[in-house]
């Protein structure tokens, strides 16, 4: 717990905290950690051309039957066609999911028909499916290949067919704060799930924040008081300081944050702890 915030605030950064989604990636040796996040707690699946859409669906499937809600990634730009799409949606009725988190895609060229996540979410408007909540990206810093007005176009395109939108990565409240206010003040009204970073070693952080393309909110992280020697001495980055001075500001409610997404980077036992340590203890799976 965080010394010196006011009770209300703490209360909020703990329900944050308590609620928040974990996500990972479906590398070899996922499926083992599994057991170490608690079953209340939903997990997201991330989607590469690296890896492809299967291995996101088996890792779906490895974490249904561990017992957790899952929210799979979907990457438009991988999507090859509408028999396709939903072969995928197929998959995931089979396995009771509910909740599809959609995204454009890093790949360089679409392996198909859809080469954004508002073409995709607009195809799925128009066929049969269970789910019920889709989610859509956010840049409160912008996006290094995408120019801010046409992020915000998708945006507005995306909300009629979308119920929650995930930011990316971002350590400048300000910068959060303001893109916030001026998306609330602009008419989008999709409820937010903070993307942020689950605790982690500073030198990591800043290597994997640069690699995922948030290098400009690293570099706030730099001009902070300290931070060289905090990167000298190994320590480790506390989403939570974050956290407190977002809960700490003015008409908080007015911001439309309904929840965490934690980038575990499957670092799952300090991410793990991290939630349990702040927003309070949940059960985990046994064998």
């Amino acid at each position: 717990m965080s010394n010196g915030e006011p009770d209300d605030v703490r209360g909020v950064v703990a329900a944050l905290a308590a609620s928040a989604n974990v996500e990972i990636i479906p590398l070899r040796g996922v499926d083992q950690k599994l057991p170490g996040i608690p079953v209340d707690t939903t997990v997201t699946v991330t989607c590469s051309p690296k890896f492809g859409l299967d291995r996101t669906l088996d890792c779906t499937e490895s974490a249904v039957r561990a017992g957790h809600r899952v929210v799979p990634h979907l990457a438009a730009r991988q999507v090859t066609d509408e028999a396709e799409l939903r072969r995928v949606v197929g998959r995931l009725d089979t396995l009771g999911v509910k909740d599809l988190y959609v995204i454009g895609g890093d790949a360089a060229t679409p392996a198909g028909q859809y080469a954004s996540a508002a073409e995709l979410i607009e195809a799925l408007a128009a066929i049969d499916h269970g789910l019920e909540r889709i989610g859509v990206a956010c840049y409160p810093e912008g996006h290094p290949k995408i120019a801010d007005d046409v992020l915000f176009d998708a945006l507005r395109r995306k909300q009629p067919h979308a119920h929650y939108m995930v930011s990316q990565l971002c350590f400048d409240v300000d910068t959060l704060v303001g893109w916030l206010r001026r998306t609330r003040a602009a008419g989008i009204e999709l409820p937010l799930r903070l993307g942020l970073a689950a605790p982690m070693n500073l030198r990591k952080l800043m290597e994997l924040s640069v690699r995922i393309g948030v290098g400009s909110s690293v570099r706030y992280l730099t001009k902070q008081h300290g931070f060289v020697g905090n990167l000298v001495r190994g320590s480790s980055y506390r989403p939570e300081e974050l956290l407190y001075q977002i809960g700490a500001q003015p008409a908080f409610g007015e911001l439309g944050i309904e929840g965490l997404h934690l980038f575990s980077f499957n670092q799952i036992p300090a991410t793990v702890d991290w939630q349990q340590r702040i927003g309070g203890p949940a059960p985990v799976r046994t064998a």
